[in-house]
């Protein structure tokens, strides 16, 4: 079970709300590291005609997120937050090559790579990457996933775990929705109605995946990873997985 400590991003409120605003920056649809090119399977799903309205959306999208989301890549981060904390290097390597192992089609691998290669080269740029010339200082593993960098930006940042979990869920539900505006016949209002229906659903997420145990952990998700497998050769796609 990873429970936040009670103290943990408590500060002075003009640190607080920069680590808010480092957030938002995080989870922004416009930072630069092309998370719009991918779908996670969704595409595939409406090709084969599983999801094909505004209803069968939020059930996808919420099995997803409880059997997904809420059993991997969440408590992943909060595992991942403890180990920057903590300056462990080598927890930080395990979970990172363990949520590797969990991908269970080239698109889904190659997402997690590319993105976190991407966030890579932004934190570069950015001067934020961890500190190379320290000894004492984490590392980042080389070739690591995009939970494994999104995990430090927050932790860079300031970041609450709590906080650092609902901004990558609503990351996910945000990408999610404008895939099916792009490829659904799905209007915009239709989106922000499954917003209202799932906005709940991030936060009793979160509630549970700080409450995992580790031999509790992995997805289970085996529609999403045919749909994924499925898409690698479909015929005509507008994303990348």
């Amino acid at each position: 079970m990873h429970t936040e400590p009670a103290n943990l991003g408590q500060g002075d409120e003009q640190g607080d709300d920069l680590a808010l605003l480092g957030l938002m920056q995080l989870v922004s649809p416009a930072l630069p590291i092309g998370a719009f090119a991918f779908s996670q399977g969704l595409e595939s799903a409406f090709e084969l005609g599983w999801v094909s309205d505004e209803a069968s959306l939020g059930d996808w999208l919420e099995g997803v997120l409880e059997d997904g989301l809420t059993r991997c890549e969440l408590p992943l981060l909060a595992r991942l937050m403890t180990a920057w904390d903590e300056s462990d290097s080598e927890s930080i390597a395990d979970w990172d090559a363990w949520l590797a192992a969990c991908r269970e089609t080239a698109e889904l691998a190659a997402e997690d790579a590319r993105l976190g290669a991407a966030l890579m080269r932004l934190l570069g740029s950015l001067e934020l990457l961890p500190d190379s010339a320290s000894s004492e200082a984490p590392s980042l593993p080389r070739g690591a996933g995009y939970v494994t960098v999104f995990a430090w930006t927050a932790h860079a940042r300031g970041v609450t775990w709590r906080q650092t979990l609902l901004g990558f869920a609503w990351a996910w539900l945000e990408n999610q929705l404008a895939v099916a505006c792009k490829a659904l016949p799905l209007g915009h209002t239709s989106a922000q109605r499954l917003v209202e229906r799932l906005r709940p659903a991030l936060v009793a997420a979160v509630d549970e995946a700080l409450m995992l145990e580790d031999d509790e952990l992995g997805p289970v998700l085996p529609g999403l990873a045919l749909a994924s497998a499925l898409h690698e050769t479909q015929y005509s796609r507008l994303f990348r997985s």
